[in-house]
């Protein structure tokens, strides 16, 4: 379960007289996601949404507030004033890089992410990317245990039939995602569509607890969007039905794919960003793209768009 509370981020920067001013990105979130859900995050461009995306992730740290994935804490707020620098510095002199180099290589928390550019590795073929990832995870088919001796000494002990075992695993979820044929293709030869697709294997691949996905499918062309997000709900459903729920947040700017993909959708307000409204969509799946239901929620969402448009341009007049 995702908690998050109170969490703001605020970012320091200089006017164009060389003054300094804020910007407040993210202001008093808190919200609860269970285990399993797919939620998306929508608003307006610059509301916030992607920085509290990897604020979620770890890649960010908040200014204020906290989350917690199951209980455990994902980063603290940075200190802010010197007080707190100072207990910060003293909260963690303790901590050698010897100790930082047992437990960087060790996920706190089971999260995978997907961009919007895909970001896969463009020297390496289609398999060799979904291999690196479980590398980098350190999977062991046989010991699902993390062993402390880093990356590279990991990478160089690996035995022929862990890696036998690995190469069968990343062909696997590359046949779940229809790349199979295109196992040993280098991105470059791929269409835009199959590099998501291969994002969305390499992030399936090291089985995690919570995908988080910033705007995955905007790169590509209207019908091959639709394609993606069936493909996704097809892969979460059988993920389901093994075992394996997968919670999923996604950021996106449109209405049409949260509410077809999701069971809940966060609509945040212009900059800063806050949750100004939580809409359930309880509507079963398999769902159709023209189900009433679905097309009713669509024109609530963007009858508050609208209201917002509506009073920027009066506030300007």
């Amino acid at each position: 379960m995702i908690e998050a509370k109170g969490v703001s981020k605020f970012f320091p920067v200089t006017n164009e007289k060389g003054l300094a001013e804020g910007l407040t990105a993210v202001l008093n979130v808190s919200l609860t996601i269970p285990d399993g859900r797919i939620v998306s995050l929508l608003g307006p461009s610059g509301c916030g949404k992607s920085t509290f995306l990897e604020i979620l992730a770890g890649l960010q740290a908040p200014t204020d507030g906290t989350i917690h994935i199951d209980g455990r804490l994902v980063l603290e707020p940075l200190p802010a004033t010197r007080k707190e620098q100072i207990a910060y510095r003293r909260r963690y002199r303790f901590i050698s890089p010897l100790a930082n180099g047992v437990f960087r290589d060790h996920p706190k928390h089971d999260i995978a992410m997907i961009f919007q550019d895909d970001a896969v590795v463009p020297w390496m073929t289609a398999i060799a990317n979904v291999l690196f990832a479980l590398k980098l995870r350190g999977f062991d088919p046989f010991d699902k245990l993390r062993d402390r001796r880093g990356l590279l000494n990991r990478l160089l002990s690996q035995s022929k039939h862990t890696r036998r075992e690995l190469t069968e695993k990343a062909l696997v979820y590359l046949g779940k995602v229809g790349l199979a044929q295109a196992a040993n293709k280098y991105p470059g030869q791929l269409s835009g569509g199959m590099r998501q697709r291969l994002a969305l294997a390499r992030a399936l691949s090291v089985e995690p607890k919570i995908i988080l996905m910033d705007e995955p499918f905007a790169a590509v062309d209207a019908l091959t969007r639709e394609k993606l997000q069936d493909e996704l709900l097809r892969l979460l459903s059988d993920t389901a039905v093994a075992g394996n729920a997968i919670t999923i947040v996604l950021v996106t700017h449109d209405v049409s794919e949260a509410v077809y993909l999701s069971d809940e959708v966060l609509v945040f307000s212009p900059s800063p960003g806050t949750i100004r409204n939580r809409i359930p969509v309880d509507i079963r799946r398999p769902r159709a793209r023209t189900d009433p239901g679905i097309l009713a929620i669509q024109e609530r969402i963007l009858g508050m768009f609208q209201y917002d448009i509506n009073q920027e341009a009066e506030y300007q007049i």
